[in-house]
């Protein structure tokens, strides 16, 4: 299997979540083993940064990074429209510190990616494989991983609102899966925290165009859900994008309870300090060795330093 980038230039504008300003998203094709390269612009010039678990710098309301002089917000949504599609190679330039949010879901950046279209290169993709069984908890919630051949997610959530409960999905996923079943799930969030944001100068970009909202019994969009259980399947697309912050494509099968950004870069953290005993680069079509069969140890928990801010749109 070889690596891929994008055909064509593509560019869109829109609203931040966090700011409610406009910003300019360009994506370019990138030659083989760049990965994801976000280019920040501003009026000091263009600096560079490339997903990694450390660089996640806040994940209150969206997942953030950040290198010590620049920051770009609200990255999960396009990252897992890149991965979700299969694309290893791109160049994302940003004008401003936040993506666009768009509709609140990752459809508008699969639109986007296709019009680019999609170019095969020479070289073959490589992905990071989990070797043995992990389960990293935290508080109740948990993320578990074990080997597979593809990218399997099992996610379950659990709200107290009447309209959500407990929920779950099941989907491996694929480039066709992602468009059809995952990326027009939107972002969702409650009226009571939505106000609290907006009084306190937060979400300012946040409104019913990009968000579902509910109150105490159901939802204020007069359009309503685009599925009946969009809920867990947007916390799977958030999923999806925060595990592209790892660099290389995860490969394992992915069992995941209640986590949220903070918990997905924990896990992510965790996994890149104990890569020799959890992970394996592979380059695809090579043979794959035999699977670990030694017992998986006690389940890690979290030891990390917590990630600040309570996320009140998921």
């Amino acid at each position: 299997m070889h690596q891929t980038t994008i055909r064509n230039t593509v560019r869109c504008t829109g609203i931040g979540l966090h700011g409610g300003r406009q910003v300019e998203l360009v994506l370019r094709p990138a030659p083989e083993d760049t990965g994801i390269l976000f280019a920040l612009r501003s009026g000091s010039g263009t600096s560079f940064l490339s997903p990694k678990p450390r660089l996640v710098v806040d994940t209150g309301l969206a997942t953030s990074l950040g290198n010590g002089h620049d920051q770009i917000a609200t990255v999960e949504h396009l990252l897992a429209a890149v991965r979700g599609m299969g694309i290893d190679n791109i160049r994302i330039e940003v004008q401003g510190r936040e993506l666009p949010i768009m509709d609140g879901s990752a459809a508008s950046f699969v639109y986007l990616l296709n019009q680019a279209g999609l170019r095969r290169q020479t070289k073959a993709r490589k992905v990071l494989a989990i070797t043995r069984p992990l389960t990293f908890e935290r508080d109740g919630k948990y993320v578990k991983a074990t080997p597979h051949d593809g990218f399997l997610v099992d996610y379950t959530i659990q709200f107290a609102h009447p309209l959500i409960g407990r929920q779950n999905l099941k989907l491996e996923v694929t480039p066709d899966v992602f468009a059809n079943d995952i990326a027009k799930a939107r972002t969702f969030g409650f009226l009571r925290e939505v106000e609290y944001l907006h009084a306190n100068g937060l979400a300012l970009g946040g409104t019913l165009d990009n968000a579902v909202v509910l109150d105490e019994f159901g939802v204020l969009n007069t359009d309503g859900l685009r599925y009946p259980d969009e809920f867990v399947r947007h916390k799977l697309l958030d999923f999806v994008g925060d595990m592209a912050i790892m660099g290389l494509p995860l490969q394992g099968r992915f069992e995941v309870f209640a986590s949220g950004h903070a918990l997905n870069n924990s896990f992510l953290r965790y996994l890149e300090d104990h890569a020799s005993e959890y992970l394996e680069e592979r380059t695809l079509g090579l043979p794959v060795p035999a699977p670990v069969t030694a017992p998986a140890g006690k389940p890690a928990r979290e030891g990390l330093e917590s990630l600040r801010g309570q996320p009140a749109l998921a």
